[in-house]
């Protein structure tokens, strides 16, 4: 079979057919379940699982079922946060330090509950603290995934463990200074994300990060990131120096993705200033589908706690909100560019019909060229 036009140095290092990345997304792993990973990766392109806020033994479990699904490369996506306020893997030592140091906080989150009539509930699970990420890192080297993502932070530390497993590392960035960061500690390729993007984000649109990005860090390889959606995005991706694409806000409505019905909905019905930048929810800048529980937080004096604290204090709300079948009060991440999805589809037909636009685009463009 013939190489696709789009086929680039990235698809020869990493053995897969189309330089399209499934984005390793939130939340609780609902976002990218092994079905979508490994429909992705069949399809061609390379699934990668987000696994942020699993503990170690569900992210194993999460690695071998997309291997039971696919013998098709793929990856696992984390958060590396630098700065995690003493962060400790107990919950309920966490819910006590913001009870005692943070009550104002404390009592704001209850009263939500009270607003929206939710019955409190106490999340399970661990938190976010340097024992549990380095338990999480531990099971993606013993399980020699292909592909090590960074969605946030510095992997300089995971980087000699992962070469020493045969793994390629990707960290992300919003930033130039970042990506040197980055380039630095010796990563495999580099990710400019734009402002664009959903979830965690930065400050810089990615017309002028991407170009900025290739130059700073040239040789190192740079995926692009954030507002990628078809064929069109695909190409404008690749067209500022990019070897490949990062894709996740258009698979959000794959039919492999388990996020709640209503966020699907909210995705197809929403319009590009719909997805707003908040830190309600991780106490990071995340981009989201404006919510009520957002304007509540963009209304009160209180200022988001940072990461992981907001992140414990939220998740005990999230919790009630699940429990009540109340969704539309759960965060749901999304970049701008789910203001043109309007549809749900299988992922393989989400990919190729990225593939088959885009290499109509290169076509439009030669034909431009070409003397009358």
């Amino acid at each position: 079979m013939s190489k696709s036009v789009l086929h680039t140095s990235l698809c020869d290092d990493l053995k897969i057919e189309y330089p399209i990345f499934l984005a390793g997304m939130g939340v609780k792993g609902r976002a990218t379940p092994p079905e979508l990973v490994a429909a992705v990766s069949d399809a061609g392109g390379m699934g990668i699982l987000g696994c942020s806020w699993l503990d170690s033994h569900e992210v194993r479990q999460r690695i071998r079922a997309v291997r039971n699904l696919t013998d098709k490369p793929f990856g696992v996506d984390l958060l590396l946060p630098a700065n995690m306020v003493d962060a400790v893997p107990d919950r309920v030592e966490m819910r006590a330090r913001i009870e005692r140091d943070h009550p104002a906080h404390a009592a704001f989150v209850r009263s939500l509950m009270d607003k929206f009539g939710l019955t409190p509930m106490l999340a399970k699970g661990g938190v976010m603290s340097p024992e549990f990420i380095r338990a999480q890192v531990d099971v993606c080297i013993e399980e020699r995934i292909a592909v090590f993502a960074a969605g946030l932070g510095d992997p300089s530390w995971v980087v000699p463990l992962a070469h020493q497993a045969g793994i390629k590392v990707m960290g992300l960035v919003g930033n130039v200074r970042g990506a040197e960061r980055q380039a630095r500690s010796g990563v495999d390729y580099v990710i400019a994300q734009g402002y664009e993007a959903g979830g965690h984000t930065g400050k810089i649109a990615n017309f002028p990060l991407i170009p900025m990005v290739v130059d700073a860090v040239a040789p190192v390889p740079v995926v692009a990131a954030g507002a990628i959606a078809d064929g069109r995005t695909l190409v404008a991706g690749l067209a500022l120096g990019a070897v490949g694409v990062w894709v996740g806000t258009a698979f959000l409505l794959a039919e492999e993705s388990n996020i709640y019905p209503i966020h699907q909905e909210e995705i197809m019905r929403g319009g590009a200033e719909d997805f707003v930048v908040t830190r309600a929810y991780t106490g990071k800048t995340a981009r989201d589908f404006d919510n009520a529980v957002i304007q509540a937080w963009e209304t009160t004096d209180l200022k988001p706690l940072p990461m992981p604290l907001q992140g414990v204090l939220m998740d005990d709300f999230i919790a009630a909100a699940d429990a009540a079948g109340r969704a539309d009060l759960i965060n749901n991440p999304v970049g701008q560019i789910g203001g043109m999805l309007k549809r749900r589809r299988p992922a393989r037909d989400i990919l190729m019909s990225m593939v088959h636009q885009a290499e109509g685009v290169l076509d439009r463009l030669q034909a431009v060229r070409k003397p009358r």
